[in-house]
């Protein structure tokens, strides 16, 4: 006899389950252009929003035993993203466009694959002022301020017809947009 489950619940999926990590080609083509004077900034932010990236996280001792020998053995420990810190105390999240550019910083961290919007909430979520791409790469990107905010709002750097740049997204509820 087999008892049915009306209630069932069902665990989402992560959209990156087949994500290999590699560095998206179109994010990738875009900083190193951005790097090198070839695109503007909102053309890279418009890739980068488009894009999955890897957020790192590395483990943190937690509690620690001693043995007779005084020797220290791992009790406990938990796993963190990182933040880096600006001499002026400023932080920022870090973020990779792939497997290599992480690994190239920390051959220990382990890759959470997320969409830039998430990458870009947590790091707002953390109280980071910015979110980093690549550190320690030749096309190394940071994205701050109103930047950050739209990024992690889900908004879309996109060229309007003039050839200028404009956000696309959803304004906030009570911002007296609309109607």
């Amino acid at each position: 006899m087999t008892e049915e489950h009306p209630q069932q619940r069902l665990i989402q999926g992560s959209p990156y389950v087949d994500d290999d990590g590699a560095a998206d080609a179109a994010l990738l083509a875009a900083l190193q252009q951005y790097a090198d004077g070839a695109v503007v900034y909102p053309a890279v932010l418009a890739s980068l929003a488009a894009a999955r990236l890897l957020v790192p996280v590395v483990a943190l001792l937690g509690e620690v035993d001693y043995d007779e020998a005084g020797l220290a053995h791992d009790k406990a420990s938990d796993m963190a993203t990182v933040l880096l810190t600006a001499p002026d105390g400023r932080q920022a999240l870090l973020a990779f466009s792939g497997t290599d550019a992480m690994r190239a910083w920390d051959a220990e961290a382990r890759p959470v694959p997320v969409a830039t919007a998430l990458a870009a909430a947590t790091a707002v979520q953390e109280g980071a002022d910015a979110l980093v791409v690549d550190v320690g790469s030749p096309h190394s990107l940071t994205v701050a301020g109103d930047d950050l905010q739209r990024l992690a709002a889900g908004w879309q750097p996109v060229q309007v017809a003039d050839g200028g740049w404009a956000w696309l997204g959803n304004p906030p509820a009570g911002s007296g947009s609309g109607g």
